[in-house]
């Protein structure tokens, strides 16, 4: 049984991946500080539906408290960390910019050198399709530079990237960065557009359209993200066998980059469409101009991903927004 850690497990994602682990046999270490960026109720919710399983324990804590994370990591001897706390939201980092150094830079430092020090089998951490940033050439690689973020958020993403590259580098704990493209499913977070736009509508209120409605995302179903993330644990990054000095998108650390998308960018305007269908409902949309630090669309090459991997995902947005609207009806109670 491997004893693996989970941060930001009270999270959206953080929360699936804990109970697959589980569900796989695990022995699964939460740790999450319930901050109240939003409901701190469905925090609390996914937290109980992992404290039903034997091999969970928890630890509310921040990770910017380094000295609790690293009597943790002494503790318990992790054979592999998967890193997915952090402050998110690219449009919150414009207004309180002190929370995303403190969670995204000082936390991640405590988690590496937590792995450094109680040698760490292997380090998964969540990064962002938001690094790509001004990049236009579409679909996004991850061997591409990203050296033009146009938000804090994607900034402390990126820093991310390097200072696990150094510590890959340095001490040679096996690091793997995950890009996450627009994730969304059951138990989503409220900030996200989709959760966003079934309350403004439910509620007869106008939703809020930017760029006019012209924007494209790689909308990517939770489910597919954490089959992604549980292949790519098995196999600790190693360098790149086509490592040359004359090829800056190779390294010699045991270190890789992984798009996690389903390189199938879509209309935000159908994306409402199918979440007006399953609620049956018509949305009022507010056409807006685009908001700073977004990006018109995105779309993930993941080649190499599932060539690593042996898997692509494959729940469609239809399946994926019906099944988000399923599980939206039953946390609020609502009624057809």
């Amino acid at each position: 049984m491997r004893q693996v850690l989970v941060t930001g497990c009270a999270g959206f994602i953080g929360y699936h991946l804990a109970e697959r682990l589980l569900a796989d046999g695990d022995q699964v270490v939460g740790y999450d500080n319930v901050n109240d960026y939003y409901d701190v109720r469905l925090k609390r919710a996914r937290l109980a539906r992992l404290a039903r399983h034997p091999n969970f324990v928890f630890i509310e804590a921040d990770l910017a408290d380094g000295q609790r994370v690293a009597q943790t990591f002494a503790h318990h001897r992790f054979e592999v960390v998967f890193h997915l706390a952090a402050q998110a939201g690219v449009r919150h980092s414009l207004t309180h910019p002190h929370a995303y150094v403190d969670a995204n830079l000082v936390g991640f430092l405590n988690v590496l050198e937590g792995c450094r020090h109680n040698r760490v089998g292997h380090l998964l951490f969540a990064s962002s399709s938001s690094v790509y940033g001004t990049n236009s050439r579409q679909p996004f690689s991850s061997r591409e530079p990203v050296d033009h973020p146009i938000s804090l958020y994607a900034a402390t993403k990126k820093a991310n990237e390097m200072m696990a590259h150094s510590y890959a580098h340095l001490f040679g704990v096996p690091c793997t960065g995950l890009r996450f493209f627009t994730v969304y499913g059951p138990w989503g977070r409220p900030d996200m557009a989709m959760f966003k736009f079934a309350d403004a509508i439910l509620a007869g209120r106008p939703i809020d359209v930017f760029n006019h409605g012209d924007m494209e995302r790689d909308f990517t179903y939770v489910d597919d993200v954490v089959e992604s993330v549980v292949r790519l644990g098995r196999t600790p990054a190693a360098p790149d066998p086509a490592w040359s000095q004359d090829r800056p998108d190779t390294s010699h650390a045991p270190y890789r980059i992984h798009n996690v998308g389903n390189s199938n960018p879509v209309p935000l305007l159908h994306l409402i469409g199918l979440v007006e269908q399953n609620l049956g409902r018509t949305a009022i949309q507010n056409r807006l101009p685009m908001q700073p630090g977004d990006v018109r669309a995105t779309s993930a090459d993941t080649a190499e991903l599932e060539a690593a991997i042996d898997y692509k995902p494959s729940t469609t947005l239809e399946v994926g927004v019906k099944n988000f609207i399923d599980w939206y009806r039953e946390w609020f109670a609502v009624t057809p």
